[in-house]
């Protein structure tokens, strides 16, 4: 019995035509090379602005901090020291305890109070009121600001001795005084000032406030819960995801508190240290007293210091933090 087998046809050579080369395709993914190379050339000015602004300094600002150097100091003249920049810092030196404190209470105090004000402008802002956006604009307008000197010299014009603030209280008969030169309410202006820059927070809570579903108020609504339980029971619920971010970023930022203080105090932290913030005294030991060895080693402390608070915030928000999903993370 024979056996016959099936061939495939044999399509003949166009001529002309040469079959491609064995690892080489051509189509969609041909470039894929050339693109790749693109894609680092249009990366590079901000690869080199990371290594050059901030990965090098990093690690140059590590360095410093185990050494004694000046800023008039060569590099020949560095002396390496280890720890003792860190064991000065933790036992010899009175004014780093001084500002932890300015700036815990500072941030512990400022940061709440700013959240519940851009809250509760949010919340007033969210309706279809006649020229609502105007407002929110005039609201988010000192946060444009930011940190600036000027705003700050205007704050500490505003509460000084003949200030428009002791001018007010006078026409109410109550007798003022010089707010920033006081040890005991400097820091308040500070504080004040800070709570005022809601506007950031308030358009973040309102966009969160847009994504709250309309139906969760309405089923509320049906069952009879007062507008106040429809605040605690729905919008505080759906808005924790955005109350979380904002918590973490405006803590982080009330930390790095500088330029108020700076310009309040004429860079000295004072009156008796009450506005000594951490930020101000790195920058006194620095380029006031060019230590800048014992700076780098503030800086350093410092960082660790936002890390293991951010990483407890975010280790908590896990308990209070719930998610559109169902998912809390």
């Amino acid at each position: 019995m024979a056996l016959t087998t099936a061939s495939a046809p044999v399509v003949p050579e166009q001529p002309g035509r040469r079959a491609p080369a064995a690892g080489k395709q051509r189509g969609p993914g041909g470039g894929h090379g050339r693109q790749g190379v693109a894609g680092y050339v249009f990366l590079s000015p901000w690869l080199l602005g990371l290594m050059g602004v901030t990965a090098i300094p990093m690690l140059l600002s590590l360095y410093l901090s185990f050494t004694d150097y000046s800023v008039f100091s060569s590099w020949e003249d560095v002396e390496w020291i280890g720890l003792e920049n860190y064991r000065e810092m933790f036992t010899g030196d009175p004014q780093f305890y001084r500002a932890v404190t300015v700036t815990l209470v500072y941030a512990l105090v400022m940061v709440p109070l700013k959240l519940a004000a851009a809250l509760a402008v949010a919340l007033l802002l969210n309706r279809a009121w006649r020229g609502v956006g105007l407002f929110r604009g005039l609201f988010y307008l000192p946060s444009l600001l930011g940190g600036s000197v000027a705003l700050a010299l205007v704050w500490s014009a505003l509460f000084a001795g003949d200030g428009a603030v002791n001018e007010f209280l006078a026409f109410f008969g109550i007798t003022g005084q010089a707010w920033v030169n006081d040890p005991d309410y400097a820091l308040g202006t500070l504080i004040i000032l800070g709570v005022w820059q809601f506007g950031a927070p308030m358009v973040i809570f309102l966009a969160g406030l847009k994504q709250v579903p309309v139906e969760l108020y309405e089923a509320a609504s049906v069952d009879g819960a007062s507008p106040s339980r429809q605040f605690w029971h729905v919008t505080m619920p759906m808005l924790s995801p955005v109350i979380f971010f904002n918590l973490v970023l405006e803590t982080i930022r009330g930390f790095q508190g500088f330029t108020s203080a700076f310009v309040v105090s004429n860079g000295t932290g004072g009156p008796v240290d009450s506005t000594l913030l951490y930020t101000l005294y790195l920058y006194k030991r620095g380029f006031a007293e060019f230590e800048m060895g014992y700076a780098s080693a503030l800086a350093w402390v410092f960082l660790a210091a936002i890390g293991i608070l951010t990483v407890v915030l975010f280790s908590t928000g896990r308990f209070w933090v719930h998610y559109a999903d169902g998912n809390d993370r």
